[in-house]
């Protein structure tokens, strides 16, 4: 579609585009491989060097006085927006570029479908896919091929599971959710019991998971079922990849979870909870809402919201890059420390 018919479509006015053309558009690219067909955008200021070079037809910029004077110095025609969130408005252009199609009806053929099964007639699902005793599929559910629902499960309406994706019995899940290949979702935790001898016993896991809408699960993502209660997802929460949520976890509202992150048993999340890539948390820690935490950090201690926090085990960002510095000017330290101790004759015993 043409530059403007976009515009206008992510509901803003076509008067503002800046640059005097209306490209036609056929895809999205970054910076530094646009064409002239193609649209990009800059947010990131790391990827700054590329503005003056791109060939992209069409742009997302941010109001920066720095971005626009490179924008003067461009010679090819290019048109582009300015707005507050460049990254947020290419997303939603994508959508509109790259129109999903239309959402698959009907049971496959070998499909396995148990009984008293609940499978509304706009409901998907796929090839070899099993759907155990009691299921209950909301309207425009997918259950994409190989996927396993065990007993007892509910699905929201317009939920997405894509193949190979195992849901345990009991689970629950709400509306608009997805979730990727490969995910676990209601396994049993890791719950074994030690005697006097050092022999582990194990106990059983009767709870289970509950996703509340529009939450979305990675690929290869475990969340573990609750010991005797629940582990519950709140509404809106984005989870990566290989992401491990031990039994009896919860997290708030819309939090977001990197890949490799672990949430050990019992741990607890507010509302906005960022967590960086391979952050772990520990046993029944509670993170207040909006707390940050940066990527492989280690978390011990309970968080009071708005925290920002990273290092193991983690505490405050601005004392760690502090740490940090000081840590660097250790060996010139430690060199310094020789050149008094030899000058006062002391030896390091006698320091100590």
């Amino acid at each position: 579609m043409k530059f403007s018919e976009l515009v206008t479509a992510l509901g803003l006015d076509s008067q503002t585009i800046i640059g005097g053309v209306d490209p036609e558009l056929q895809g999205v690219a970054p910076l530094k491989l646009a064409g002239a067909h193609q649209l990009s955008f800059l947010e990131n200021k790391q990827f700054f060097h590329q503005l003056a070079t791109t060939q992209a037809g069409a742009l997302f910029i941010p109001e920066d006085d720095r971005v626009l004077a490179v924008m003067e110095t461009i010679m090819h025609p290019v048109a582009y927006v300015i707005t507050a969130q460049p990254r947020l408005l290419f997303a939603k252009a994508i959508d509109l570029l790259y129109p999903l199609p239309p959402a698959p009806v009907g049971i496959h053929a070998s499909a396995v479908i148990g009984q008293g099964a609940v499978i509304p007639e706009t409901a998907f699902v796929g090839a070899h896919a099993v759907i155990g005793a009691g299921v209950q599929l909301g309207a425009g559910v997918q259950i994409h091929a190989n996927c396993t629902i065990y007993d007892r499960v509910i699905i929201g309406d317009h939920t997405i599971i894509y193949a190979n994706a195992v849901i345990h019995e009991g689970t629950e899940i709400g509306r608009d959710c997805v979730i990727h290949s490969g995910a676990v979702i209601g396994g049993e935790g890791f719950g074994f019991v030690p005697d006097r001898e050092g022999t582990w016993t194990k106990m059983r896991q009767v709870g289970k998971v509950v996703l509340e809408d529009q939450v979305e699960i990675g690929s290869n993502t475990c969340i573990d079922r609750g010991s005797i209660g629940e582990t519950r997802i709140g509404q809106g929460t984005k989870i990566d990849n290989l992401v491990q949520i031990g039994h009896g976890c919860m997290t708030g509202k819309n939090c977001l979870l990197a890949g490799q992150v672990g949430l050990s048993g019992g741990a607890s999340l507010g509302d906005n909870v960022v967590l960086g890539g391979q952050v772990g948390v520990a046993n029944h820690i509670h993170l207040g809402d909006r707390v940050m935490v940066a990527a492989q950090s280690g978390i011990l201690d309970d968080q009071t919201p708005d925290a920002k926090v990273m290092g193991y085990p983690a505490f405050p960002v601005k004392d760690f890059f502090k740490s940090s510095a000081i840590f660097r000017k250790l060996p010139q330290w430690q060199r310094l420390l020789r050149q008094v101790q030899k000058k006062l004759d002391l030896n390091s015993e006698e320091v100590d």
